[in-house]
């Protein structure tokens, strides 16, 4: 089969490698229908070391399930399904209590040998990781705006609903969203969801913020650093917002959280942190801030989430704006390395 491999930083191929196979009773092998390259690929994009063994890339994928294996009883051959960015068996501790992330039996797809960018993938723990999508008839041949719809529940869309989750957005809170990609886009329409009052989107790029708009945002600030703080807290009359979820991972948008919450307020981070440090006093601690957010735990969210994008009621998937082969998967990251793309989905 053919699958994504990153060799050092900027090197991306697409090579052949074995079919995989059911190692585990609790695996499952499927199809893949839809995969497609997260902002987050981009950071070993950016600082991979070399290395003469390719590390396989990719954790968000749809498919129509192929194999299972012997202790597998939840899910049938032929059904298309989600998978989660991780595995999990769902009926561990963690799991019960909502953070399936830190599963113990559990781990993470583009880790473990296991990439999503391939034309086939071994699913460990596959009852607690893959969901079914109901009413279909398993080929996985949707309409493209639907199975963009469910490829964006892998990841971006229920991460975004995660930062707003954890960061308590509800009726009447004005909310800041930090970072245009599609994670910040996906925390934009996750907020409205949620019934936020106002959502001002801090981004640059007119493109995907008027697609900020579309999904809910009533604010778009462009400016950044203390121009882009002072530009918020002139909108909310010096007062600064309830909420903010940064979904950029930088250490120049934790600074502007910081800047821009008020006091009592909660900032949610689901950008994955590229910095080692950051403060915790100061102002955090002088004015009773709420530090929360981190990996999403999109299993959790899954089964609620899919009714919702097979009704039409979200279209989480217009964050995708191109759509490449496989094959042509290093284009796909140097696209979006050069914003010349939002996220790519890849077609086998």
């Amino acid at each position: 089969m053919k699958a994504t491999l990153m060799y050092a930083a900027g090197d991306v191929r697409v090579e052949t490698v074995p079919d995989p196979s059911i190692l585990e009773p609790t695996d499952a092998i499927i199809r893949t229908v839809r995969s497609c390259v997260c902002g987050s690929d981009l950071h070993p994009y950016h600082s991979m070391k070399s290395s003469d063994h390719g590390s396989p890339m990719g954790h968000e994928v749809i498919g129509v399930v192929e194999e299972t294996g012997s202790a597998v009883t939840s899910l049938r051959r032929g059904e298309l399904v989600v998978s989660s960015f991780t595995f999990q068996d769902n009926t561990c501790v963690y799991c019960r209590e909502g953070f399936h992330v830190s599963c113990q039996h559990g781990g993470f797809f583009g880790g473990h040998g296991i990439g999503l960018q391939a034309e086939y993938v071994r699913v460990p723990q596959a009852d607690g990781t893959l969901v079914v999508v109901p009413d279909t008839d398993g080929t996985g041949n949707g309409s493209e705006e639907l199975l963009a719809g469910l490829l964006s529940l892998s990841d971006v869309y229920l991460t975004g609903l995660h930062a707003a989750t954890m960061g308590q957005v509800a009726p009447g809170k004005t909310v800041t969203v930090i970072g245009d990609g599609a994670v910040g886009l996906s925390a934009v329409l996750a907020s409205r969801q949620l019934g936020a009052e106002r959502i001002i989107l801090m981004g640059r790029h007119a493109s995907r913020t008027d697609l900020g708009r579309e999904f809910g945002a009533t604010e778009v600030v462009a400016e950044r650093g203390e121009e882009g703080i002072n530009a918020v807290r002139e909108l909310t009359g010096g007062e600064g917002t309830h909420v903010v979820l940064e979904a950029v991972g930088h250490r120049p948008a934790f600074d502007q959280a910081v800047g821009v919450i008020r006091p009592g307020g909660t900032i949610s981070r689901v950008g994955v942190p590229q910095y080692k440090e950051a403060p915790l006093g100061g102002p955090l601690f002088l004015h009773n801030i709420t530090l929360t957010g981190g990996t999403a735990p999109v299993r959790r969210y899954l089964d609620g989430a899919i009714p919702q994008v097979l009704s039409g009621e979200i279209q989480p998937g217009r964050v995708f704006d191109v759509s490449m082969p496989l094959a042509e998967a290093p284009a796909a990251y140097a696209a979006m390395d050069a914003r010349e793309a939002l996220k790519v989905m890849l077609v086998p």
